[in-house]
């Protein structure tokens, strides 16, 4: 008889919860001055001293929100902790702290939490913020990450989505629709992987879009662009749910309407080929796509000078009254196309 010499896996009842939690976190150094109490007692403590404490939190479910399919664990932890750092650089603000919360089914070894944790323990790195607690317990329904993020900023510096004024810019970092396009190759590599396992993957070429959706970044960056600029936006939300669900949520907030110029939308020549092979239009995928955690905010019209050369910004529209709605001004034709919410939802798209 062959010797089996496969590597022997760890049951997560071995250690029991309290021991997971350690196991897990035994090796996260505390890097901020703020945090007084990290992980181990039954909360966290962190001194904001003269600056407002910003928090947020999300969650990601299996089958809901990733696939394992195709999914790395060490970039499922990775990404978990970007995106809800994502809306710390949302409010302008510094990130500080995060809480890992994971309910996990008994399908899951120990082995494969150290994988997710690595994931999480580089994007601290990456964002140098401290693990500082959080919870796990059993699942009947496979992986569910929760993550809260916590960050600090000056009272008078916080930006949120209500300030938008008539007549201010629209601008939006980085590029759009690579993320969704990066997740259709995924999707359709999985497809072809299911109906003959034999079949090699075809991702060669679409490195920069694959990225975009399993690894992606917060604009942690962006807060220091903007303040060494001189510029304080009036308003700002990170695109998570596709661009034209986040102008509505801006609009909503902020009581304007929006004017955004099909012609000006940020895409990669790498998401629009791709998405010309799929036949699909990467406007739509840009608009409607979600995941691609850039930031749209809103300026005074009086920045425009400040902002208008530089690689990290496109202006791409402005507020208007709220009576005038919110429309896609189409290339060419300049027709006024309603924006309506096709992005990501949970509920709606889980079903």
């Amino acid at each position: 008889m062959l010797e089996d010499k496969s590597p022997q896996l760890t049951p997560i009842s071995k250690l029991g919860e309290f021991g997971l939690i350690k196991h897990l976190t035994a090796h996260f150094p505390v890097m901020q001055d703020s945090t007084k109490v990290a992980v181990g007692d039954d909360a966290a403590v962190i001194d904001a001293g003269s600056s407002k404490m910003v928090i947020s939190t999300d969650m990601l479910a299996e089958g809901v929100h990733f696939n394992l399919g195709y999914v790395p664990l060490k970039h499922l932890g990775y990404k978990a902790v970007a995106v809800n750092i994502s809306d710390i650089a949302a409010m302008n603000a510094t990130p500080t702290q995060i809480l890992v919360s994971v309910a996990v089914s008994n399908r899951f070894p120990v082995e494969a939490l150290e994988e997710i944790y690595s994931g999480i323990a580089l994007a601290c790195n990456r964002y140098h913020v401290d693990l500082i607690g959080g919870d796990t317990t059993s699942s009947n329904a496979g992986l569910v990450m929760s993550i809260t993020a916590i960050g600090l900023q000056d009272e008078n510096k916080i930006v949120k989505r209500t300030g938008a004024q008539e007549n201010d810019l629209l601008v939006v970092t980085g590029d759009l629709g690579g993320a969704y396009m990066g997740l259709q190759i995924l999707e359709r590599e999985h497809s072809v992987y299911l109906a003959n396992p034999d079949m090699q993957p075809e991702m060669e070429g679409y490195d920069y879009i694959l990225e975009r959706q399993l690894k992606p970044e917060a604009r942690t960056d962006i807060r220091k662009k903007l303040e060494e600029l001189d510029i304080l936006p009036t308003a700002m939300i990170d695109v998570s749910d596709g661009l034209a669900s986040e102008i509505l949520h801006l609009s909503d907030q902020s009581k304007v309407g929006f004017h955004l110029y099909e012609e000006k939308i940020p895409m990669d020549s790498t998401m629009i080929s791709t998405a010309e092979e799929l036949n699909l239009n990467p406007a739509m995928a840009a608009l409607n796509g979600g995941e691609d955690y850039e930031l749209l905010f809103t300026i005074s019209p009086s920045d425009f000078d400040k902002i208008k050369n530089h690689p990290d910004f496109t202006v791409i529209g402005h507020a208007t009254a709220e009576s005038s709605g919110n429309y896609l001004v189409a290339s060419g034709s300049n027709q006024l196309i309603p924006l309506t919410a096709q992005g990501w939802d949970a509920f709606l798209n889980g079903e």
